[in-house]
């Protein structure tokens, strides 16, 4: 992802790479750069951005694995530096942001609703970052529309067949060579169903998602969660 970004970012007119780090370089003063892009492992990216936000540098930040408490530490943290602004991205391919956008829709109409998501066996944290916000987005729709738990009569389950519960619901993680990244929203009701599902075939895919990102971030100083409020699409 790194390497993609780099390469993008040196292909648009309106935009100046002006330097590339990688696990154990020193970040310095960043090259000078108003954005810094941050694409690295849970355990590495909260010192990252810190070491952003002191400088007075925004971030987009495509790294997953961010907990509630490593949230709390990085608002502390913008606190004292309220004109800088990170980006945090579950996910940057628009057609992950519609169908996120779309789950949200569909959440209040379906009894029941469970995710499937795939990515390349690379991949550190489970449930993806897409998969978590998609359960918390549909979570919230259907508190929203006054819905009780998905019905699920499964009592014994030692070996978690059932799969991740996030929110109340159902999450199912695949790790498979020759795949990217890939979400099903599956949605179930009496006699019907609906299936919504997006496929990353290739890391170019999120490209657009993050120079949008990139462009944007200045202008939204504090900490902003998901793209899709850049886009229009909250």
């Amino acid at each position: 992802m790194g390497a993609t970004t780099c390469a993008a970012i040196e292909d648009a007119p309106d935009l100046t790479l002006v330097g590339r780090y990688d696990a154990g370089d020193d970040l310095g003063d960043l090259g000078g750069a108003q954005v810094a892009v941050d694409f690295t492992v849970p355990d590495s990216s909260p010192a990252n951005v810190a070491h952003c936000v002191e400088r007075g540098v925004h971030a987009v930040v495509g790294t997953t694995g961010w907990t509630a408490e490593r949230l709390e530490t990085l608002k502390d943290t913008l606190a004292a530096h309220d004109s800088v602004g990170v980006l945090i991205a579950p996910n940057f391919a628009i057609g992950a942001l519609l169908m996120m956008s779309f789950a949200r829709q569909a959440a209040r109409f379906y009894e029941s609703v469970e995710i499937v998501e795939t990515h390349h066996p690379g991949k550190v944290d489970a449930p993806s970052g897409t998969a978590a916000r998609t359960a918390e987005i549909i979570a919230a729709a259907r508190a929203a529309a006054g819905l009780g738990p998905v019905p699920d009569a499964t009592t014994s389950d030692p070996d978690g067949a059932r799969g991740a519960e996030v929110g109340g619901i159902r999450v199912h993680a695949q790790r498979l060579p020759g795949r990217v990244a890939h979400q099903e929203v599956s949605f179930g009701a009496t006699g019907e169903a609906l299936t919504i599902r997006h496929d990353s075939f290739d890391r170019v895919s999120f490209m657009p998602g993050v120079l949008a990102g990139v462009r944007a971030i200045p202008e939204h100083p504090g900490l902003t969660i998901g793209l899709e409020h850049f886009l229009g699409l909250d």
